[in-house]
């Protein structure tokens, strides 16, 4: 348990996971609220499973590491889950949707759909998150400084 809240008070892990949870948050807000245009938790769901052939319980999964994974991000709680979560999604994207549109994003309109670097960052940032923990101002923070405490407690 120490290990998925251990951080210290680094602010680059802080800007690293407060960027990734804001750039998830629309996403996860698009397929569970229907925000931003999105189409909402059963019109999300039944495309991933219909469309695109994701079994339910996956498709499920998804839709909460860019949902509950961006607020865990944005506030620090579980914060090695969610970059887990979104690490995972984005590892799926690549394998399900973009591997064959190649390494660049579709900036000039040519190619038949995006590719796949974006996706290597949000990797390289989850990646950051789950080896370094949340960092500054984040509630894994907090409860890793109250399990240091109780240890030291209880060894004394």
């Amino acid at each position: 348990m120490n290990r998925i809240f251990a951080t210290d008070d680094c602010l680059a892990k802080f800007i690293v996971r407060i960027g990734l949870g804001l750039v998830f948050f629309p996403h996860g807000a698009q397929k569970v609220l229907g925000w931003f245009g999105g189409p909402g938790f059963s019109k999300a769901l039944a495309m991933f499973t219909t469309q695109m052939h994701i079994p339910a319980a996956l498709a499920v999964l998804v839709i909460l590491a860019e949902s509950l994974g961006a607020i865990g991000l944005i506030v620090g709680f579980l914060s090695r889950i969610a970059a887990f979560g979104i690490l995972c999604d984005m590892v799926g994207a690549i394998i399900l949707v973009h591997w064959p549109n190649g390494f660049f994003m579709n900036w000039g309109g040519k190619q038949a759909g995006e590719g796949f670097e974006y996706h290597l960052l949000v990797i390289a940032m989850s990646l950051a998150i789950l080896i370094g923990g949340a960092g500054k101002w984040s509630i894994d923070r907090i409860i890793d400084c109250r399990i240091e405490r109780n240890e030291l407690r209880a060894r004394l």
